[in-house]
């Protein structure tokens, strides 16, 4: 007797009729995923597979991965440059002379009238690390703006800092090995699955071999979450809260590791009169984790010989975004977990290439971890880049998030965007709106055209995309890694470098300062900067590159290979090689749900979408899955309101309205709603635009909502209009 059925059709892959595979690195998340591209006979890119000698990924790619080449065929792309001079007028095609042309004479127009600083420039985490070298050359030695920062800062920015606060410098310490070797993993605001399915294979399969503890912190009951040994469904905003009373029980409890702290670290007393207000019993009010599970938590952490916490957004997107990343590396240093196997404070980056954009961009200071401030790091720049030391500012200028108030009150005039859109990844995208009225120049260089910032510009710059042009992006555990160029870019749309070189010639201090012709010479010069500095990639050469399928860094000049880990030799990067053990209070400026506003608003991501789906909207065989905006909410608070599953629903905050399609599900609490942050015409409408105090990263996920009942057959219409938009 057969059971199932008597004839089975196995899984078939279609023949692509693939002639020729080319290597890339993926461009989508941070895990810098080792790709080849399928050509057919014609050279055109028809498949994509997951390259098996790489180490980050070993031959497995995720649904977006899987379908990256049909982004060389996707809609919208920009293919002219355009030049108009007001918002309304229709827009006129340019050749590339008159594009550029325009655009520095806008810079220098508004420059000359109101200041060098009133014209601000926002770059991505996006580009090739060549093209962010490239373009801080472009900023800080030709334009001279200070005011010039990437749209990291909206999901990284309080990584950096907290890293830079507690170790003395930016850059992840640990590794993907790490998950081999730890004894216990806590996760905070990471829902790793759909957030990083290849890291969360990694970890997935280390577990199966060592059975070691997993402990999520989540408010949401997300995939992660349930995989998860312990999961501490925690009040949003509130985890700092947590990490102090884990400190503290380690203190009393006498858990932490003594000899580790009084060899490498400082403050530590300080830090404990601090924490001595967070016993369990006082924080368990706060951060809603009962005193039993913090105690717990807290002695499973500390006696597990080797313990690695990792997180993403759901600690960044805070007003104590910055307090909790140095609260995490706290936990760390009190246990000796920074520098060894397994043990590690490990953030997990959004985009592919916002490390490439931290470590050489110039954005918060100067190539390779150099700052402003520092006398000795601007001398020596322009030095090399052959420009007056002077010409530099001894301060940083204003972040991402600041730069748009200061457009509201007109101290800048001109802003230049380059492969981001705020209209759609600002908090308050009304406000944003109105701010971007107020320029008297917008420049958007992006590789599409249809991106809805470009409503608002009087110059469209058009990019290249991802594998379109050849050089190296650089992956949470600092792998760099190549992207070989796949295919030209259409019509007559350039490499960014390009632009940004030919605009440097348009500049008095671009005919001192050399621009490479190609990402290869870019990064040779790159190799020389790095020489000594913590991201030190002299080692490191495109071919070798390859050749390993990638290389952490620092990897220096003689070396086979990079260093897995920072910091194992106990040096840290303050000026008197110790880490700091800083003290934390907590002070509560959440915007918290009320009788108005009763319900959370949290955020986060799905598998098959990237950020405001500028990529993954135009790829069917992704958008199929959730084309349409739409919230978890509980079913007893739906049931309240008399909200049934698949009705559409009106969500309001202070700031705005959105209409999204309502799910229940028992992933979110009572008193909380949880919408993917892909919809730009719906989450980003909510959010609340307050600023961390060290990161200046928005607040994305502590909001306050109501739910309104509306109109089924004219929001069904409103989600026809936007999805055919």
């Amino acid at each position: 007797m057969l059971f199932g059925r008597a004839v089975r059709n196995p899984v078939k892959i279609a023949d692509k009729g693939v002639k020729e595979w080319k290597y890339a690195t993926c461009g989508y998340c941070s895990t810098g995923c080792s790709l080849e591209i399928g050509l057919d006979e014609t050279g055109t890119p028809v498949s994509t597979r997951g390259a098996a000698g790489a180490d980050v990924n070993r031959g497995k790619a995720c649904i977006k991965g899987i379908y990256e080449h049909e982004l060389f065929r996707s809609a919208g792309r920009g293919t002219k440059p355009l030049l108009r001079p007001n918002r309304v007028e229709e827009w006129q095609t340019a050749n590339w002379d008159e594009a550029l042309d325009k655009t520095a004479n806008e810079i220098k127009r508004i420059q000359e009238t109101y200041g060098r600083d009133s014209f601000a420039i926002v770059s991505t985490g996006q580009l090739l690390t060549e093209e962010f070298y490239t373009l801080g050359k472009l900023t800080r030695g030709c334009i001279g703006t200070n005011n010039y920062d990437g749209n990291t800062t909206l999901c990284m920015a309080s990584a950096v800092s907290g890293y830079k606060r507690s170790f003395g410098s930016d850059g992840p310490p640990g590794c993907y090995d790490d998950f081999d070797h730890t004894n216990c993993l806590m996760a905070f605001g990471s829902n790793l699955p759909e957030q990083h399915p290849i890291i969360y294979w990694r970890l997935k399969e280390a577990r199966e071999k060592r059975n070691f503890p997993l402990i999520v912190v989540d408010p949401r009951v997300t995939m992660f979450a349930q995989m998860a040994d312990i999961h501490l469904p925690i009040t949003p905003g509130t985890d700092l809260v947590l990490l102090n009373s884990m400190a503290h029980v380690i203190f009393k409890e006498e858990l932490e590791d003594r000899d580790y702290i009084n060899a490498n670290c400082e403050q530590a007393n300080e830090f404990m009169e601090v924490i001595e207000q967070y016993a369990p019993e006082a924080a368990a009010k706060i951060c809603g984790i009962d005193s039993d599970t913090i105690r717990l938590v807290a002695r499973t952490y500390a006696k597990a010989g080797a313990a690695m916490s990792i997180w993403t957004m759901g600690i960044n997107q805070s007003t104590h975004g910055s307090d909790g990343v140095a609260a995490i590396n706290n936990l760390n240093l009190i246990t000796g977990n920074i520098g060894i196997k397994g043990g590690t404070s490990l953030s997990i980056t959004g985009q592919c290439n916002a490390m490439g954009t931290r470590e050489w961009s110039s954005c918060s200071g100067l190539p390779g971890y150099r700052y402003l401030e520092n006398d000795q790091d601007r001398k020596e720049i322009a030095d090399f880049w052959g420009i007056e030391e002077d010409f530099f500012p001894e301060a940083r200028g204003l972040s991402e998030t600041d730069i748009f108030p200061a457009i509201e009150t007109g101290a800048i005039k001109g802003l230049w965007l380059v492969a981001t859109n705020p209209m759609t990844s600002m908090p308050n995208t009304p406000r944003i709106r109105k701010t971007l009225e107020k320029l008297e120049c917008l420049v958007v260089q992006d590789c599409y055209q249809d991106v809805e910032t470009t409503d608002y510009a009087h110059i469209f710059l058009p990019g290249a995309i991802w594998a379109e042009k050849a050089g190296v992006f650089t992956n949470t555990e600092r792998r760099v890694n190549y992207v070989s160029k796949i295919t030209e870019p259409p019509g007559e749309a350039k490499p960014d470098f390009w632009i940004f070189s030919e605009m440097a010639k348009r500049f008095e201090n671009g005919s001192k300062i050399n621009f490479p012709d190609t990402t290869s010479e870019i990064f040779d010069e790159m190799r020389e900067l790095s020489r000594g500095r913590l991201c030190d990639i002299s080692g490191m050469n495109h071919e070798k590159i390859v050749e390993n399928a990638g290389l952490q860094w620092p990897c220096r000049e003689g070396e086979e290979l990079g260093d897995q880990r920072l910091y194992s030799d106990g040096a840290f990067c303050h000026g008197n090689g110790k880490a700091k053990i800083l003290a934390l209070p907590f002070i509560n400026n959440n915007e918290l749900p009320d009788d108005d506003y009763p319900f959370w608003l949290n955020s986060g991501r799905l598998v098959e979408h990237f950020h405001s789906r500028t990529k993954t909207g135009k790829i069917g065989n992704m958008n199929k899955f959730h084309p349409t905006p739409f919230m978890e909410i509980n079913p007893d608070a739906a049931h309240e309101l008399g909200v049934a599953h698949g009705e559409f629903v009106r969500l309001v905050s202070k700031r705005g309205d959105a209409v999204v399609l309502a799910q229940l599900t028992h992933r979110v609490p009572r008193n909380m709603v949880f919408i993917p942050f892909h919809f730009h015409e719906c989450v980003n409408r909510l959010t609340l635009g307050l600023l961390d105090p060290y990161s200046r990263q928005p607040a994305f996920k502590q909001a306050s909502v109501r739910i309104e009942k509306t109109d089924q057959k004219q929001a069904a219409k409103l989600n026809a209009e936007m999805r055919e938009f």
